[in-house]
């Protein structure tokens, strides 16, 4: 589903990533750790084609970083559901609309949107607040809603950046139960953080650990 093959990431000459090399098959839930400015947010931007490689191959579902065209960006990105630590949410459309806005740049018809973004709110438990607007809502709330947009075109691959940082450690378990149902249903997690506790949550999930450049498969001691 997706592969690394001896990747590199270059930013104005300096090296972040050197010759990695990794894979997450369909159904993992993967911790991506290390330290801030060690490349996290750079390799879950390779996967989006945010980011392209300086050598290597970056390959998502039937798209490779070898042959990828820049018009066929955005059909791979609507395979991957993509939540940001700052949600990124539309400040002036209420939830219902926030959630649908990732169906109507996609041309969804309006009865499938309708059903779409309803079935998303219920799976993050936010049916009853679909006309609040984002400021009326908690930031547990707002990520949820983030989750919903990310869910609401039914990708295989979840890349979440931090999902947790600026939420208190009870909300932070909260939205980590929600992912690992949600990744119990088949699809994949690959989710930056630097919340130990919360990996130390889940014995089941794969750890990545970015070192020297590298990523490397490490085990969490207790």
């Amino acid at each position: 589903m997706v592969s690394l093959s001896n990747v590199s990431v270059t930013y104005e000459r300096n090296q972040v990533l050197e010759n990695v090399n990794l894979t997450v098959h369909q159904g993992d839930f993967v911790f991506l750790v290390g330290r801030t400015g060690t490349g996290k947010s750079s390799l879950l931007k390779l996967l989006y084609m945010d980011v392209p490689p300086a050598s290597g191959s970056v390959t998502i579902g039937e798209y490779s970083s070898d042959s990828i065209r820049k018009r066929d960006i955005p059909y791979l990105r609507r395979t991957i559901g993509i939540i940001f630590q700052d949600m990124k949410l539309l400040e002036d459309r209420n939830v219902y609309d926030n959630v649908a806005f990732a169906l109507h740049v996609t041309g969804a018809k309006r009865k499938s949107i309708k059903q779409r973004v309803l079935r998303a709110l219920a799976d993050v438990g936010l049916s009853h607040k679909r006309s609040s607007i984002p400021h009326e809502l908690s930031g547990g709330e707002q990520q949820r809603v983030g989750i919903a947009r990310a869910l609401v075109n039914e990708p295989w691959l979840l890349v979440a950046d931090e999902p947790t940082g600026n939420l208190d450690p009870s909300t932070s378990n909260d939205l980590l139960d929600m992912l690992i149902h949600i990744n119990n249903r088949g699809t994949a997690i690959l989710m930056a953080t630097h919340n130990y506790d919360m990996v130390r949550r889940t014995p089941a999930a794969r750890i990545l650990q970015i070192r020297d450049r590298q990523v490397v498969e490490v085990e969490m001691r207790k």
